[in-house]
């Protein structure tokens, strides 16, 4: 008979932590507190930890002698291994991701109904991005604002907020293109995952099938021997909320989270926004440390004093300790998602350091390019060999599938392949940030960046490579592979034109009337023509007009009619990307 670690820690009254320590010394090294024990290793337990106090705080209270710790634990004393000064306990701080639609905001709100920390009529009457629940006497903070690209932008900055991820996924839909992204963001955070399988009181409930999904994308349920919690839950009407809620302190007692409130202060911005009658407010979560109102601080380029703090309730609080949330008012400035919170003695240091901030700022995103060039990401590697990370992105799953496994197929070369998200669709803004927090280049195969995609790409310096042939792109990336890393041809974007108009002219074909968004439309130049992020064509410019002339190229701003060379299914919306090939020069 085999029996849980966590069950067996339970039943000893010792820290999960304790009891997966207590095996790693007996040489049992890959054990979590989800792992089996037999019941012959159970009893040495048992008989080893019979004597010990019942928890970390009664050990650290207790009056016994050194002596008698001393024949604990391979006759090391509990007085030597215990820190001088144990930090105490902080609660969890959890984010809630998954697809849209799938019960997200529902989850929580279940939650709140009957776990709020203070049970009063209107429960949170105000929104700050994230409320505290309360489950046998332990706090559980949730942070509800950020989808899984902010919650990447942040770790991006070092705001390692996030202890724990519960990713909610309906039983009755499965996995969907938003889980995996929110998987591989949680995953590339390093962060402790936690299932909900949600939606199981529908009829199409089929929590077999997600657990058989997820498990090809490395969470392995408990119950076919691997770690990750499963829990199901019916988020409408109430039902599993207490075994979340369960699953989550049993984590984070593994995670023995502790944090100083008379440490410095360590504590980060999670949402901000302009308020008409208050002016700029940002909502902080604190790791360490207290933040106290009328404290001087420094919010990355921005700075103020504290002149009130508000709760997750909306009311008017002194001081936020660790892990607890607040919306601070007193900035000058509106800062970003993220940025560390600073505590300073005085406005004149204030002003400084934010103002110093501002520069390096400045001095960053003119480095970014170099920063983040393939070249770059191999050299500054730490890895005993360097790893190329690779956002791969392509026009339909088929062709997601064909491209991923032949990259996987490749002979590994001086660099190591490691593919952190393959989804399907255009490159997003979410595919930059997560390429700027991983040090990774984006791999597209039939399709573009869109909308302001490609202002992001230029502003962080993030490498781009497309492909139509999937030859191409796999002969690239095996190159990248062995180290031949210099392109023979660089791919110049001259500018977009949007289709507001097509008209059919006789023995000519369809002709666009577009509006040029950025840079110009040449005459000579080669063009692609995207449809919802999706190259759907690749042609040359039969025809360039403004009005009725013929012209050379038409600059950003002005209306213009652009005929196609032999293609002229174009339909309004369309974008046309004009670029030219230019051999790299040594």
């Amino acid at each position: 008979m085999k029996i849980r670690v966590y069950q067996l820690a339970k039943e000893i009254g010792v820290p999960s932590k304790q009891l997966v320590e207590e095996l790693k010394k007996l040489g049992i090294d890959i054990v979590s507190y989800q792992s089996t024990v037999d019941e012959e290793t159970a009893d040495l337990l048992r008989e080893l930890l019979k004597n010990e106090p019942k928890s970390e705080q009664m050990s650290s209270s207790t009056g016994e002698s050194e002596s008698k710790k001393e024949n604990v634990s391979s006759g090391v004393s509990k007085t030597e291994e215990k820190p001088k000064k144990l930090a105490p306990k902080r609660p969890p701080i959890v984010t809630v991701m998954g697809h849209v639609d799938h019960g997200k905001t529902t989850l929580l709100d279940a939650i709140r109904r009957t776990h709020v920390a203070e049970k009063e009529v209107g429960g949170i009457t105000q929104s700050i991005g994230a409320s505290v629940a309360e489950y046998k006497g332990q706090k559980i903070v949730f942070i509800d604002t950020p989808g899984h690209e902010a919650f990447t932008e942040m770790r991006a900055r070092g705001a390692m907020v996030t202890d724990i991820v519960v990713l909610v996924v309906a039983a009755d839909e499965g996995v969907m293109p938003q889980t995996v992204e929110a998987l591989n963001h949680a995953k590339a955070a390093g962060v402790s995952i936690i299932v909900a399988l949600n939606k199981m009181d529908r009829p199409g409930a089929n929590p077999d099938r997600v657990m058989n999904q997820l498990a090809s994308m490395g969470l392995i349920p408990e119950s076919w021997g691997g770690d990750t919690i499963y829990v199901p839950v019916s988020a409408i009407k109430g039902e599993g909320i207490e075994d979340l809620l369960e699953a989550i302190l049993l984590i984070a007692d593994l995670l023995d989270l502790r944090g100083d409130p008379k440490a410095p202060l360590k504590a980060y911005v999670i949402e901000s926004r302009l308020d008409k009658g208050r002016g700029p407010l940002a909502t902080v979560v604190v790791r360490e440390g207290t933040l106290h109102v009328g404290d001087f601080v420094v919010v990355g380029t921005t700075h103020g004093k504290i002149r009130a703090m508000f709760d997750d309730k909306g009311k008017s609080i002194s001081s936020v300790g660790p892990s607890m949330p607040a919306e601070i008012m007193g900035l000058e400035d509106v800062p970003e998602a993220g940025t560390p919170v600073i505590q300073v003695n005085t406005q004149e240091e204030a002003e400084k350091l934010s103002h110093g901030n501002a520069d390096e700022e400045r001095d960053k995103q003119q480095k970014s390019r170099k920063q983040f060039s393939l070249e770059e990401i191999l050299s500054r590697s730490e890895e005993a060999r360097p790893v190329l990370n690779i956002i791969l992105k392509a026009d339909t799953a088929g062709s997601l599938e064909a491209v991923q496994n032949a990259l996987l197929r490749l002979e590994k070369g001086e660099v190591d392949l490691n593919i952190i998200h393959a989804g399907v669709g255009a490159i997003s803004e979410g595919d930059v940030i997560l390429a700027e927090a991983s040090k990774a280049i984006i791999v597209g195969f039939n399709v573009r960046p869109v909308g302001k995609t490609n202002k992001l790409i230029d502003e962080k310096g993030i490498q781009v490579l497309t492909y139509r042939i999937i030859y191409d792109l796999v002969d690239d990336v095996s190159n990248m592979l062995k180290g031949l890393i210099k392109p023979k041809e660089v791919e110049v974007i001259l500018g977009h034109a949007e289709v507001r108009r097509t008209f059919r002219v006789p023995r000519v074909g369809t002709v666009a009337g577009c509006y040029v968004t950025d840079g110009k439309i040449t005459r000579n130049g080669k063009v692609r023509v995207l449809r919802n992020g999706i190259i759907v064509a690749e042609s040359g410019i039969a025809s360039l007009k403004r009005f009725k002339d013929d012209v050379r190229e038409v600059a950003q701003g002005f209306e213009c009619g652009i005929g196609l060379d032999n293609f002229h299914d174009i339909k309004e919306g369309d974008i046309f990307e004009v670029y030219t090939i230019q051999e790299e020069t040594a």
